[in-house]
């Protein structure tokens, strides 16, 4: 039933075109709030800091063939890679929020300077994130900005989502310094 109710409250987002908007204000207000804290938070600042001090020398092909072994061990019942980032106390502490939050985020994950994944509360499709909006929308527009994607029906979960992302900002320069995205179950805002 929630299927078919998500189902008609996307088609009739589209065919009003309001499929990127219905939610918009209410999501740029979590981004500024509830997210903006949590992008924020010593725990995501020290560990994106330390991750780009160990990726600062990443060339393109290194990124890419860090990404295709990700991309490989989604599929492999051995996942070192996936492992450990999974295993660190970042995707604790993004974990520990999702469950918390009633619902309201379907995923959280924190991005590098080079757009490489730091930790997770799941585990994504790909490693890199730096050629897509979420992080060149955020980390490469600057502190305060918000990107928020277009409305979609997950197909695991058969919740209707966006995406919401923020950039991390370093406390001390007010650079950005790494990004971070939620699924947000609009239905739960």
């Amino acid at each position: 039933m929630k299927s078919v109710l998500n189902s008609v409250i996307l088609i009739t987002l589209l065919s009003t075109g309001a499929a990127a908007n219905e939610f918009q204000s209410e999501l740029e207000a979590l981004a500024s709030g509830q997210i903006a804290e949590i992008a924020a938070a010593s725990e995501v600042i020290e560990a994106v800091k330390a991750q780009n001090t160990e990726t600062a020398n990443h060339d393109q092909a290194k990124i890419d063939e860090l990404d295709k072994t990700w991309r490989a061990e989604t599929e492999a019942v051995d996942q070192p890679m996936i492992d450990k980032i999974l295993d660190n106390g970042l995707s604790g502490y993004l974990a520990d929020i999702q469950e918390n939050s009633d619902g309201l985020f379907t995923e959280i994950f924190v991005m590098d300077a080079k757009g490489l994944n730091v930790g997770q509360s799941d585990v994504t499709s790909d490693y890199w994130q730096g050629d897509e909006a979420k992080w060149k929308d955020t980390f490469g527009a600057g502190a305060g900005s918000v990107h928020v994607s277009e409305l979609e029906e997950d197909e695991s979960t058969q919740v209707l989502q966006s995406q919401v992302s923020v950039p991390v900002v370093d406390p001390a320069s007010g650079s950005p310094i790494g990004a971070v995205t939620f699924g947000v179950n609009v239905e739960n805002l």
